[in-house]
């Protein structure tokens, strides 16, 4: 962690920070709007999430990720651009779904690049599964997305599978399998990097069934 990192979460955390709390979250008190929200499940470096929260000033952004330099990066990102709509967790996902977020809350839910565990002694610890995708949906309001996307093949193909196990989703691409890369979602670092190894990137889209 740089000295800039670590003085931002020592001295932005209360402006953009949220607390872990097993109490569900007033996302209209905590934003201080009813605007949409995304959440965005691992963002990194935030990258992503800070040029949509720029380009889309009507619309709130959520945060999730639990490597500090990461969140440390991003609030400085956030004071910076000078933005109101980003807010910023740093705690595990599964219990921020689980305790935090109440149902039908997100407008959209992000996840981009998880961890593949490329070995198959490690496709346990996969985010994307049937339990989380379940709990996941839930946090989706009716017609709300699931955007996912990945550069590792093998993992790609178990999304799908596991997406299509889900009775809340259904998938939003014509020929039900993966779709376009969306307009709102840019290409980062992490991911030229894949394209760089002749990985194929793929997007998969679903929606929450009304």
């Amino acid at each position: 962690m740089t000295v800039a990192q670590e003085r931002a979460l020592d001295e932005l955390w209360p402006a953009y920070g949220v607390d872990y709390s097993p109490a569900p979250l007033d996302l209209a008190q905590l934003f201080g709007n009813t605007h949409p929200c995304t959440a965005e499940i691992g963002f990194g470096n935030g990258d992503h999430l800070l040029e949509r929260a720029q380009r889309e000033p009507e619309r709130n952004f959520l945060g999730i990720e639990v490597h500090p330099p990461g969140v440390g990066r991003l609030l400085l990102g956030v004071q910076q651009a000078g933005l109101s709509n980003v807010r910023i967790l740093c705690h595990d996902a599964v219990e921020v779904l689980r305790d935090q977020l109440p149902a039908d809350s997100l407008d959209e839910l992000q996840i981009l690049f998880p961890d593949p565990w490329h070995k198959k002694r490690h496709h346990k610890r996969r985010l994307i599964e049937p339990g989380f995708v379940a709990l996941a949906a839930g946090r989706i309001r009716p017609g709300g997305r699931l955007a996912l996307a990945t550069d590792w093949e093998p993992y790609a193909e178990q999304m799908l599978e596991v997406l299509r196990g889900c009775p809340l989703l259904e998938n939003t691409a014509a020929d039900g399998g993966f779709a376009p890369r969306p307009d709102s979602r840019i290409v980062t670092r992490f991911e030229r990097r894949g394209l760089l190894r002749g990985h194929v990137v793929r997007d998969l889209l679903w929606r929450r069934r009304a």
